[in-house]
C-alpha cells in the first residue's frame, strides 16, 4: 500500500471544476495582480480569523517581513522568537539587519516556552530590553502558542506581537479567563503562509497579514506595493509584496472548504491516537493537545534515536514523512556569528533528533492510517 506524506491531487480532484471555473474568470478578466478577487479573499479572511483587517501579500515569508517593517524593526533590533520553527522567522528578522533572540521550546507542543521565555527576558540588561522591538511566537504544527505569555511578555518591554500563524490557520487558544481566541487574532499581527502543503494551500506561493490595528492595515498597503501612496510617490521603502488575482480565486473556492478539512484532519490524529493505544507502543509519544483547537497541519511523533531507521523503513514501505525540523535555528551556520551554543536550546535539539511527522491529509482514508500504524508496530516488534 501506498501513503504519501500529502496528496494534493486526490483533493483536487473533489474541487476541480470549481477550481478552473474560477481561474477562467480571472482569465477572462486579464486583471492578474491585486484587484476584486484579493479584495474579496482579504475580507473573507478576515472574518475568518475574527479580526478587522487582513492584507494580502506574496507568501508567508513576505507576511512575516513586511510585518517586521511595518513595526519599525531595523538594524541592530532585537526580535524574540522560538528556535524550532520553519527557517523564514529568524531569516526575515535577520533580513531587516535585526538580532533573532532565540528561546527553547515546550517539550510537549513545540512552541515556545512560557517559563524559558520569562527567564530569557530576566537576563536581558537596559540596553537589550531598549533594543527589543518585537516578540514572534510560532504557532507550530496547527497549535497555537502560549499567547498569555506572550503578551505579557511584550506588555513588559513595550513592543509588538507578530504571531507566526503559517501553520495554523483555523486554530484556537484558550486564554486564562476561558475565551476562545482565533490564531491571527491575538498580536497585531497575524502571518498566515498558503504555500500548497498548508490546510488552506494556494497553487503557487501566497501570504495574508491579519490585524486589528487600523494604523498598522494602512501601512501594510502602503509597503506591499513598494511603498508608494498615491503610485509612483513614495514617502516610504516598501517591497513588491503583492497577492496574485489567480491565487486569491483558488483560495476562495478552497476557503469554503477549510473547516471540513480540518476536522478531518482532526478526526484522522484521533484514529490515530486509537490505533497506537491499541499497539500498546510506549516507545512513541504522540502530539499534544491544549485546549483550543489543534487543526494538524502536521502529526509529529517523537520517538527514540532510531528515528532515522523508522524513516528509512516506512519509506521502504512505500509511507511517505517528514522530519521538521532537522536543525534548531539556534545552531543554522547562517547564526554562528551571534554565538549560540547547541546546549543553549537542549528541547529544540531534541525534537531535532527524535521527531517524525506522519501523513495527516483529509483525503487520508482509515485503512491507510492502520496500515502506518501497522507498519511502525512492526519495525518496534522487529
Amino acid at each position: 500500500m501506498k501513503v504519501p506524506l500529502l496528496d494534493l491531487k486526490a483533493q483536487y480532484e473533489t474541487i476541480k471544476e470549481e477550481i478552473l471555473a474560477a481561474t477562467a474568470e480571472v482569465y477572462e478578466s486579464q486583471r492578474f495582480i491585486m484587484g476584486a478577487k484579493v479584495e474579496e479573499l482579504e475580507r473573507k479572511i478576515a472574518t475568518y480569523a475574527q479580526v478587522k483587517y487582513a492584507v494580502g501579500v506574496s507568501s508567508g515569508t513576505d507576511a512575516l517581513l513586511i510585518s517586521l517593517m511595518s513595526a519599525g524593526v531595523g538594524p541592530g533590533d532585537m526580535v524574540i522568537t522560538s528556535a524550532y520553527t520553519f527557517f523564514s522567522t529568524a531569516g526575515s528578522i535577520a533580513r531587516l539587519g535585526a538580532i533573532p533572540v532565540f528561546v527553547d521550546i515546550d517539550r510537549h507542543t513545540y512552541n515556545i516556552d512560557p517559563e524559558r521565555l520569562e527567564k530569557k527576558i530576566s537576563t536581558m540588561n537596559g540596553e537589550e530590553r531598549s533594543r527589543a522591538k518585537a516578540i514572534i511566537p510560532v504557532h507550530l504544527f496547527g497549535q497555537c502558542a502560549d499567547m498569555d505569555s506572550a503578551r505579557a511578555v511584550a506588555k513588559s518591554l513595550g513592543i509588538v506581537v507578530i504571531e507566526d500563524a503559517a501553520q495554523a490557520i483555523g486554530s484556537e487558544y484558550q486564554s486564562s479567563h476561558g475565551s476562545l481566541h482565533r490564531a491571527g487574532s491575538m498580536g497585531t499581527y497575524g502571518c498566515f503562509s498558503f504555500f500548497p502543503s498548508k490546510n488552506l494551500g494556494s497553487y503557487g506561493d501566497a501570504g495574508m497579514v491579519t490585524t486589528n490595528d487600523a494604523d498598522a492595515f494602512e501601512r501594510l498597503k502602503i509597503l506591499r506595493v513598494h511603498g508608494s501612496q498615491p503610485k509612483y510617490y513614495h514617502k516610504v521603502i516598501g517591497g513588491n509584496f503583492r497577492l496574485d488575482a489567480l491565487q486569491a480565486a483558488i483560495l476562495l473556492v478552497k476557503l469554503n472548504y477549510l473547516d471540513q478539512w480540518t476536522e478531518k484532519r482532526r478526526e484522522n490524529a484521533r484514529i490515530y491516537r486509537s490505533l497506537f493505544a491499541g499497539k500498546g507502543l510506549e516507545q512513541i509519544e504522540l502530539p499534544s493537545e491544549n485546549k483550543g483547537r489543534h487543526i494538524y497541519n502536521q502529526f509529529v511523533i517523537k520517538v527514540g534515536p532510531d528515528r532515522d531507521d523508522l524513516k528509512a523503513y516506512l519509506a521502504s514501505q512505500g509511507i511517505g514523512s517528514e522530519i521538521y525540523y532537522p536543525v534548531p535555528l539556534h545552531v543554522q551556520e547562517c547564526f554562528g556569528y551571534l554565538g549560540y551554543r547547541a546546549e543553549d536550546c537542549p528541547v529544540s535539539v531534541d525534537a531535532a533528533a527524535r521527531t517524525l511527522a506522519l501523513p495527516i491529509y483529509p483525503e487520508l482514508q482509515y485503512e491507510q492510517i492502520e496500515y502506518v500504524v501497522e507498519k511502525i508496530s512492526s519495525f518496534y516488534k522487529a
